[in-house]
């Protein structure tokens, strides 16, 4: 091959200290061209300069395109780890929902620290953090990073290893304590260590197919991953008459309260996720028709007849910063589903009363919505939290409130699923109702099948008694 040669030579390192910064430059030889790179830290220039003697020695070829060692061809694709990372993000937008935009800037906020290796100039750990999840690693905002942080940004990108320095199992054993490590020192929520890594380990394999690496380095690290359990807390789920008591509670609050509570009724009478129920438009119901009674001479409630919720919609809260249309709610389609794919739930007598209430006195919102803000436009998530809040501290004594009885809106899903499953209703048809497969469905509900352990023994002792 034309383009290598056997003949090269490192040479000694050259240094210059200047007032403010020393440059230590590696200097070397590959056939009649010669080569400089230079580093301002000389722990970083050894490192490389022995890189290169150690190849030289051992007769490796060189390349006199790049005047690097052959064996070193994956680096001349090779990005800084800033670089990479917003190459990433930007591969990834367009057809990312906006919870996993935010989700993927967030596992590479975990994951720089551990790749920025100059202090000189460092700015405040809370500044590069903010930085780099809202402009950084935004790829609609990154061009409108403000003076001030972009000046942050400059730093970090200045800063940032290079994505190669992953090959070394040191550097990426580090890299993966640091996603499983929360800012105070201590070790992260299981679900957020295991989410940081799988989008990492994503990342990686895109830098594979850069041919920035070889292989990702990941699969080379023996690891124990954090164990992720995904079973409803049997404390958090309340019975029939808690969860009543906490609707009226909702009801008595003011301003929003009597708005919510057919809000909040959705959710513990039909298991919809709250993102489901804000989408929820007066032609997703079929309620069951009033009947006319001759006595009082008036259309009344019907007192047994059941209604349905048809929807194919989900609005999960993610910020403005992550939706192409800079609206607070993503909308999507059905967590699990195809876009077009509904589902079906009943809707209970209950239910069905508390809806024709909330309509008869609020109507509809815009867009045909079912549940809107109290001053028009979107429910913000705030609301109806603290409304939910205020309502458990009246319904619940002080023991009740601190525990974790219902403490989330979604507990409300978990209880009806739970009532569900404990009222006999095979869990094939509770997990098409609940958008989960049976599978998924009795792993996350596995705690709350109240009862099953006392059936099992009596079959067990009825069983031996045969014998």
């Amino acid at each position: 091959m034309r383009n290598i040669t056997y003949d090269a030579r490192v040479y000694k390192t050259e240094v210059y200290r200047g007032k403010t910064v020393t440059t230590y430059t590696v200097r070397w030889r590959a056939g009649d061209k010669p080569w400089k790179e230079p580093f301002r830290n000389k722990a970083q220039s050894e490192s490389f300069r022995s890189s290169l003697l150690s190849a030289a020695r051992n007769g490796e070829a060189f390349s006199i395109t790049t005047g690097r060692p052959l064996s070193w061809q994956r680096t001349e694709n090779d990005k800084s780890w800033y670089e990479f990372a917003c190459a990433y993000v930007d591969m990834k937008w367009k057809l990312a929902s906006g919870g996993y935009r935010r989700d993927i800037a967030r596992a590479l906020v975990a994951t720089t620290p551990a790749m920025l290796e100059n202090k000189h100039g460092r700015p405040d750990d809370a500044k590069i953090r903010k930085a780099l999840m809202r402009w950084g690693f935004n790829a609609q905002d990154r061009d409108d990073c403000p003076d001030e942080f972009a000046n942050v940004l400059r730093w970090v990108s200045r800063s940032s290893k290079p994505v190669s320095s992953l090959a070394d199992p040191a550097t990426t054993r580090k890299v993966l304590d640091t996603i499983s490590t929360r800012l105070n020192g201590k070790r992260a929520a299981a679900s957020t260590a295991h989410r940081n890594r799988a989008i990492l380990h994503n990342a990686l394999e895109f830098a594979v197919e850069g041919k920035i690496l070889t292989d990702n380095p990941i699969k080379e690290i023996k690891q124990k991953a954090p164990k992720v359990s995904n079973e409803v807390d049997r404390r958090s789920v309340v019975n029939p008459t808690q969860g009543r008591t906490l609707l009226d509670a909702v009801s008595r609050e003011k301003p929003s309260g009597p708005r919510l509570a057919a809000f909040f009724g959705v959710m513990y009478y039909a298991a919809l996720r709250p993102e489901e129920v804000v989408s929820l438009r007066r032609d997703n119901l079929t309620l069951p028709p009033l009947v006319w009674n001759e006595e009082a001479a008036q259309w009344e409630e019907p007192t047994d007849d059941w209604g349905e919720l048809h929807f194919g919609l989900a609005a999960p809260d993610i910020g403005k910063e992550w939706t192409d249309d800079r609206t607070q709610r993503d909308e999507r389609p059905l967590k699990h589903r195809a876009a077009g794919e509904t589902r079906t739930v009943p809707c209970t007598p209950e239910l069905t009363k508390l809806l024709r209430a909330h309509l008869a006195e609020f109507g509809t919102g815009p867009g045909g919505r079912i549940f809107w803000g109290f001053r028009g436009g979107e429910l913000p998530t705030v609301t109806y939290r603290r409304v939910w809040d205020k309502a458990r501290r009246e319904a619940f004594t002080a023991d009740e409130y601190a525990s974790p009885l219902a403490r989330r809106p979604y507990d409300l899903r978990h209880a009806c699923l739970s009532t569900w499953l404990n009222g006999g209703v095979p869990a094939t048809q509770v997990a098409e109702w609940a958008g989960h497969s049976v599978e998924v469905l009795l792993r996350i509900y596995a705690k709350c099948l109240v009862g099953q352990h006392e059936i099992a023994k009596r079959r067990i002792s009825e069983a031996l008694r045969q014998t």
